[in-house]
């Protein structure tokens, strides 16, 4: 059984379809990159994964579970945490702050009347260790408001991480990053999957981000997906060609 599955999935907005019967399959500890052209569906796909938007029919299971009728809060908290496409952090908030929130997020007790300083501290343990698997430890007391932009594309991660998902998605982690602090963000976030232990969904427009750390590829063009399959597959295949690649085939 795939961890994460999606079986016709499908958005439409009056005549507009965003995302069209969409089908996938994402094991454990796979990372899968999502492409295609602009207004392919990515990013509405990953709304409709995470619960951000309700589709129009089709389903999303999670470790076999159906995850209809969930809200994004709840998808979050079976285990799927994502970041988007504009930073979205608290700028006064120190790195560590912003961390220790997203953790504290995910944690079932925080809302008990008592047993806080315990939650605060669990928290802030998770917050440190994502800053940490991030490199970002140095610059944990400096506010998110005044990092550098790749320094705030990391932290987004870091945020998301901080929750310990099952399945990370991330929607364009170096977008906007010059080429030195794409560089930076693609090492870092390769060292980061090494281990195989994190599942991750990826949407990026840099296809050599995509090549460096996707095991597999799934092309979407006008809401369809007409590719699925390991990098090497993908770059050869027309249709994709003619979609999308372009010059990087």
């Amino acid at each position: 059984m795939a961890l994460l599955e999606l079986d016709g999935l499908t958005k439409r907005y009056g005549g507009i379809t965003a995302v069209n019967g969409v089908g996938m399959r994402v094991e454990a500890g796979e990372v899968r990159a999502v492409i295609g052209p602009n207004g392919a569906g990515k990013t509405s796909l990953f709304h409709l994964i995470t619960g951000v938007v309700v589709a129009t029919s089709g389903e999303v299971r999670f470790d076999g579970r159906s995850l209809s009728g969930m809200s994004s809060y709840q998808r979050c908290q079976a285990g799927l945490s994502r970041t988007f496409q504009l930073t979205s952090l608290f700028p006064e908030m120190s790195a560590r702050e912003n961390c220790r929130v997203a953790a504290q997020a995910r944690l079932g007790r925080r809302w008990q009347p008592w047993g806080g300083a315990g939650v605060f501290r669990e928290a802030s343990a998770r917050g440190d260790e994502a800053l940490e698997r991030l490199g970002l430890t140095e610059i944990a007391g400096r506010p998110a408001g005044l990092l550098s932009h790749g320094d705030q594309r990391l932290l987004e991660v870091a945020m998301a991480l901080a929750q310990r998902p099952r399945v990370l998605l991330l929607d364009e982690p170096t977008q906007g990053l010059s080429v030195e602090e794409t560089l930076t963000a693609v090492e870092t976030l390769a060292g980061l999957l090494a281990d195989g232990t994190l599942t991750v969904l990826l949407v990026e427009h840099d296809m050599e981000v995509v090549f460096r750390l996707a095991q597999k590829i799934t092309v979407m063009h006008r809401g369809t997906v007409i590719a699925d399959d390991i990098p090497s597959v993908v770059k050869q295949d027309a249709a994709v060609q003619a979609a999308y690649l372009g010059g990087y085939a």
